[in-house]
């Protein structure tokens, strides 16, 4: 096959065989117009982190009663207040805590809740209603709003090979770049190198295979400024060696080279927790605070945490009480945690959930997710909420 006809077919079957579309955005961050603005990192638990387990109740006897076999003891329990207290698996979020850098807000969710992972997240990441299917994430949507920060494409970036709906707009994409070495050492194989720099008999007009040489040729540049502009910085902080500190780590070396992106998104798996929950939540509750703590103290040693600002959010809670295998099942609202140098609110943002008054065996929400949303797009990205979101919602005062 020829190249061109090679170039025809892989543009009409599938942009990404060759070149992922997801790469085409690089080249709007070697424009180095978005400059002096804040971080937001969003980091997701996958599978429905229990957030009774995560942040607990340790005060309400009834927390007792409904899980006498899966509750942590007290005398192991890191007790934040007379009520509340993190999770033994979170010991490295307590020095974070006591330094006023850590917000917990709880009993976040959604109206008519939904406990299949696959819709839940989907609600979460379009900031949809329960009853409403979204094709657009909330932050895509704040990458095709109109605020000033966004006259340019993708300012987004998730430390992935893939992207998630929440980073997906109607005009406008986040990019997933997991090693910017690697994008690096790809654009420079010899195959692609040719067919960037051999393109004479290419019509850039031509719909399909115009677009494809364009977006190589956006890509090689890109990729080289990404490269460049990364390896200015060494990260010197020390790292849990697991992919979420790694990607975490990777997320401190693009904002303090100076990285031209607002919003970061990585996650972590393993919070679906039907079965011998203790065991399995304590492992991975590990991994999260470890990364989370190692982050917070170095984004603050290099002077950078005071313009960040780190949300987590799993797609749902666990249900009060646990189930006959030692674990729990899908439940509703959950608790989202805050980090950042310039919190108004450090600390419990509210009350601990009302285990008295339950929804057929589930918390209800007190506060809806896309109020926090509404928080950061107002108060953090400088966005008016009702431009990304449904409709206009109040907001909170953590930030």
């Amino acid at each position: 096959m020829k190249r061109r006809d090679f170039l025809r077919n892989t543009a009409l079957a599938s942009g990404a065989l060759l070149v992922p579309t997801f790469l085409k955005p690089l080249e709007a961050l070697a424009k180095s117009e978005l400059t002096g603005y804040k971080n937001l990192v969003i980091i997701q638990l996958s599978g429905g982190n229990d957030g009774l387990n995560t942040i607990i109740p340790y005060g309400n006897d009834i927390y007792y009663q409904k899980r006498n076999t899966i509750a942590v003891n007290k005398t192991d329990i890191i007790k934040l207040n007379d009520m509340q207290g993190l999770n033994p698996s979170l010991s490295a979020l307590k020095e974070i805590y006591d330094q006023g850098l850590m917000s917990i807000i709880n009993s976040v969710g959604y109206p008519n809740p939904d406990r299949s992972h696959f819709r839940s997240m989907d609600i979460w990441q379009t900031g949809s209603e329960s009853d409403q299917f979204l094709t657009t994430g909330w932050i895509g949507r704040y990458l095709d709003s109109n605020c000033q920060s966004c006259k340019n494409p993708y300012t987004a970036i998730e430390v992935d090979d893939t992207l998630s709906l929440a980073m997906k707009g109607a005009k406008m994409k986040g990019i997933a770049v997991q090693d910017p070495n690697k994008l690096y050492q790809t654009t420079r194989e010899p195959f692609f190198k040719d067919l960037v720099h051999d393109h004479g008999d290419a019509n850039l007009n031509e719909d399909n295979l115009g677009y494809l040489y364009k977006t190589m040729i956006e890509t090689y540049s890109s990729a080289d400024y990404i490269q460049n502009t990364s390896k200015t910085y060494s990260v010197t902080a020390e790292y849990p060696a697991t992919p979420l500190g790694n990607q975490l780590k990777t997320v401190s070396k693009f904002i303090n080279s100076g990285l031209q992106t607002r919003v970061y998104y990585v996650s972590l798996s393993g919070f679906d927790t039907h079965v011998g929950q203790q065991n399995q939540q304590g492992r991975v509750l590990k991994i999260y605070g470890d990364a989370v703590a190692a982050f917070v103290k170095d984004l603050r040693q290099t002077g950078k945490l005071d313009d960040t600002l780190v949300m987590t959010f799993s797609e749902f809670g666990r249900r009060v009480e646990q189930n006959a295998s030692n674990g729990t099942d899908h439940g509703t609202a959950n608790n989202i945690l805050i980090y950042g140098g310039k919190l108004k609110k450090a600390g419990f943002y509210n009350e601990s959930p009302d285990m008295t008054q339950l929804d057929n065996g589930d918390l209800k929400y007190q506060i809806d997710f896309r109020d926090v949303y509404a928080t950061l797009l107002d108060k953090w990205l400088d966005i008016n909420n009702s431009q990304v979101l449904t409709k206009n919602f109040r907001g909170l005062s953590f930030v």
